[in-house]
């Protein structure tokens, strides 16, 4: 049988070295592919990058029962996993499109290019793409890589003067002098980009490191000295920047220039339209807070909360300044649609913002300017709901309208458009699986029933008793507080259960639920071995 390196003129026969070979020129015409539309990407907006523009169109189009699956199984890792699958699946496209164009050259050329029409698309209708240029990575990138590819394998299956197999050898060596040499190119462009970075990262970076957080004019008050245990193995109170939780759709966080950075707040019930840069929210009234966050995500003794201090302006002021009533007050807006950077939209409930609590636009955390990951420059936080209808993060426009005439991202995938955090109960340790000795054992965790407050919690062991728990301080009903409980604990396998009974005077349900629709519940139990004893 006769290979055809276009179409149409026989070449020579093809061996199985041929196939491999192929099978590389595609997995490196796609390298190429993705490595110049990288450094592409990274002088025209990080988000453009094809990896990162179809991944997202993928986030968007995933069932909500397969994203709540990968936040459990890979926690804040399920971005990286998201991406290395699509590498993957890009690879094996590879090798089948180099076979391809083993026997159809400029049909496998054409087929790299179309992958790239295929992410150009990608990245101009993604909700944060305002400009045409976003195609630009994409189709450059494959450009050049279905060029490579039909240079190579032009190179594979040269007509040459020479005929057997010293010719094969002279074809295959100049496919692989090609391919090395492209390969090492590529190679060096990708390095080089990710040296010089991007410009829009930069003045990002430039601006976050110019912010000076004003001094707040309503602090937050002390924590009470009893309100932090010193336990080995339990959450601090306040969770540190670098271990706060992160979940959300960004693939690449997006870096935001605080001086180019606006926010519009519009819509119905606004007497008239605001537009604010961060100097004017920061020369308003603030106020600093300690807040607990909760994502709607976080299983039965999950992660996914965390307790920091931020430094913002109250929301309703700046709502009732345009002239918002909440619907309490006969103000026909009920749902505020907060809009972020990178399109996503969340909805909060406009009385919840309005009825007192400490509902912020927040650009401080932890005494710092936020981080790019929790929000920078500025991110809502309202205590007391799920972050999925109340903590937008890289806000850029508040939009006043209603629950029937407008549903936010999560709603049309399942998921309640309100949702007060549920009473939460969690054992830090021991640790599930733990080989604690016989003896007294310290059983400690943390509670959270954000704005309502935590008033007990009790902890059972196997099918005893419950026994109440030793309660931390109170900081305020917005946060998490602190339990411990002395177990004298006997050798053998046991399990030992939280509850915590909120402010209302509620205890938990025994039954587990799932996260969907509105968040998870029931009582956390882990099972421990205590060794010892005869």
């Amino acid at each position: 049988m006769n290979a055809t390196s276009d179409g149409h003129r026989p070449v020579r026969e093809v061996t199985r070295t041929d196939r491999l070979l192929a099978a590389l020129g595609g997995l490196l015409a796609a390298y190429v592919s993705l490595a110049v539309a990288d450094l592409v990407a990274s002088r025209v907006r990080p988000e453009a990058s094809p990896v990162v523009a179809v991944g997202g169109a993928f986030v968007d189009r995933t069932p909500a029962w397969l994203k709540d699956w990968a936040i459990r199984t890979f926690g804040e890792n399920d971005k990286a996993v998201l991406q290395l699958g699509i590498l993957l699946v890009l690879a094996l496209l590879a090798v089948g499109i180099g076979l391809l164009a083993l026997r159809r050259r400029v049909l496998g050329s054409a087929a790299v290019g179309a992958f790239g029409v295929l992410g150009a698309l990608a990245a101009v209708t993604r909700p944060d793409s305002d400009s045409a240029v976003d195609a630009v990575p994409s189709l450059v990138g494959a450009a050049l890589g279905a060029l490579l590819l039909y240079v190579l394998i032009g190179r594979l299956l040269a007509p040459r003067a020479g005929t057997g197999t010293a010719a094969a050898r002279a074809d295959r060596r100049s496919f692989l002098v090609v391919a090395a040499s492209t390969g090492l190119a590529a190679t060096g462009a990708a390095a080089l980009g990710r040296a010089v970075g991007s410009p829009v990262e930069e003045n990002a970076t430039a601006s976050r490191a110019a912010v000076r957080l004003p001094r707040p004019a309503s602090p937050a008050p002390p924590v009470p000295a009893g309100a932090r245990l010193a336990v080995p193995g339990i959450s601090p109170f306040t969770t540190p920047n670098r271990d706060f939780y992160r979940v959300d759709t960004a693939l690449v966080v997006p870096k935001v220039d605080a001086n180019r950075w606006r926010l519009r707040l519009h819509g119905t019930g606004v007497r008239e339209e605001l537009t604010l840069t961060l100097r004017d929210l920061m020369a308003r009234r603030t106020v600093e807070r300690d807040i607990t966050l909760a994502c709607v995500s976080n299983e039965v003794g999950g992660p996914y909360v965390g307790n920091a201090r931020w430094l913002g302006v109250p929301l309703a002021d700046l709502l009732r300044e345009v002239g918002v009533r909440p619907p309490s007050e006969g103000g026909p807006a009920d749902q505020l649609v907060a809009r972020s950077v990178d399109g996503m939209t969340i909805g909060t409930p406009v009385e919840d913002v309005m009825d007192g609590r400490d509902a912020l636009l927040a650009f401080g955390m932890n005494g710092e300017p936020l981080p790019f990951e929790h929000g920078f420059p500025v991110r809502m936080v309202v205590p007391g709901l799920y972050g999925y209808v109340s903590a937008c993060k890289w806000i850029e426009s508040i939009e006043l309208t209603t629950f029937d005439a407008y549903d936010a991202y999560w709603v049309p995938r399942g998921w309640a458009a309100e949702a007060p955090v549920k009473t939460q109960s969690r054992i830090d340790t021991p640790r599930p699986f733990g080989r604690p000795a016989a003896g007294t054992v310290m059983v400690a965790g943390v509670a959270w029933a954000q704005h309502r407050g935590v008033r007990r919690v009790e902890v059972r062991v196997d099918d005893g008793p419950w026994r109440e728990a030793r309660l931390a301080a109170e900081d305020t009903r917005d946060t998490w507080r602190q339990w411990t409980y002395p177990w004298e604990a006997a050798p053998g396998r046991h399990t030992l259960t939280v509850r915590a009974t909120d402010g209302t005077g509620a205890t938990q349900p025994e039954r587990r639920t799932a996260t969907m629709p509105d968040g998870a519940q029931g009582w956390h139990s882990v099972v421990v071995t205590v060794e010892g004893g005869e």
